[in-house]
């Protein structure tokens, strides 16, 4: 059905979206070190990056105008609908918020944002008592944290993937993992022998079927 409501140039709801999410976030990280206000940086500048493309300006369709339009002759995909690439591409032709890789979408974008509060707590509470986080989450996997950011911008990539994003979603995983390796070593020089049998029994970002008992 035709509208007069413009799919993109929508930049105030570049603005809101954006500033919800990241605060959203922001409220569940609670960034106080250097190396968190980095990594939560970097998470702000992969969000701020797709919903300019998702309301602004869709940059990877007009790229890619060519070859979808020689493609899909059918589509009309300077619509907002048409946005959502993959239920395009994969022929769903229902509505794309209730798409398979939309709907998808949500349960990594709310499992990683409840895997971040659900590690913020342990964390803030080994911090205040001066011991190593190894209960909760941290009893699975010893960057939660992280994986939950990563899982976030996975879940979006799925929602509505840009050029932008996913050149930029390795680049922060790698980040990432070395951000977390840094802290690993922090951690060894703050706790010791009890770190390192800690790393020998939790693994990093893929927790185990089965978790291995000390």
């Amino acid at each position: 059905m035709e509208n007069d409501i413009p799919a993109y140039g929508l930049w105030w709801l570049v603005v809101l979206n954006s500033a919800i999410f990241i605060m959203f976030a922001f409220s569940f990280f609670k960034p106080q070190t250097k190396r968190d206000w980095r990594s939560f940086g970097a998470f702000s500048a992969f969000i701020i990056a797709l919903f300019t493309e998702m309301y602004g300006f869709p940059l990877t369709i007009y790229l890619l105008s060519g070859w979808l339009q020689s493609r899909y002759p059918g589509v009309d995909w300077f619509t907002h609908d048409a946005g959502h690439l993959l239920e395009e591409l994969f022929g769903w032709r229902g509505n794309p918020h209730l798409g398979p890789f939309h709907l998808l979408s949500f349960v990594f974008i709310g499992g990683g944002f409840i895997l971040i509060a659900s590690a913020w707590k342990t964390l803030y509470v080994a911090q205040r008592d001066g011991v190593l986080a190894t209960t909760g989450v941290y009893g699975s996997i010893r960057h939660p944290q992280y994986l939950g950011f990563i899982l976030v911008m996975f879940g979006f990539l799925l929602q509505w993937p840009t050029l932008l994003t996913l050149l930029m979603f390795p680049v922060l995983v790698v980040m990432y993992v070395r951000l977390a390796r840094t802290e690993e070593r922090d951690a060894i020089a703050s706790f010791g022998a009890d770190y390192e049998s800690y790393r020998r029994h939790v693994p990093g970002f893929i927790p185990r079927l089965r978790r291995v008992r000390s």
